[in-house]
Parts: structure tokens; C-alpha cells; sequence
């Protein structure tokens, strides 16, 4: 199964545009995401899972300063 990965963030008062708003009711978009594309070529389509993003060196900065 393929796969793409692809930061969700904040674009001004909206979400990059590749994600459209009703796939987000679920998640808390005052968090951090990552979105992941998967294609099953079995079936011949595609799936999208939303996963927290990981905490990186410069997220923890933010954080403490």
C-alpha cells in the first residue's frame, strides 16, 4: 500500500487546502497533526488518517520559553 505523509497547519483563519474542513469534526485542531494519504491499489482507492504530530526539539522550546 502506498502512503504520503503531510503536515496539517494553519494557513491564516483556515487549514491547507488539500483537507477539506468535514474531514477534521473529529480531531482537536487546536493540536497538532500529521495527515496520512494511503492508497490501496486492491481496491483502488485512497484513505486518510490523521495521527498526533510528534513533539520535535524546536516544539519543546517553544514549550519551556
Amino acid at each position: 500500500m502506498a502512503e504520503l505523509r503531510r503536515k496539517l497547519y494553519r494557513r491564516g483563519s483556515s487549514y491547507e487546502t488539500t483537507i477539506p474542513m468535514p474531514l477534521l469534526f473529529a480531531l482537536d485542531t487546536s493540536k497538532k497533526h500529521v495527515v496520512i494519504f494511503r492508497f490501496d491499489p486492491k481496491h483502488n482507492r485512497w484513505y486518510v488518517d490523521f495521527e498526533p504530530a510528534p513533539t520535535g526539539e524546536k516544539e519543546e522550546k517553544k514549550k519551556r520559553g
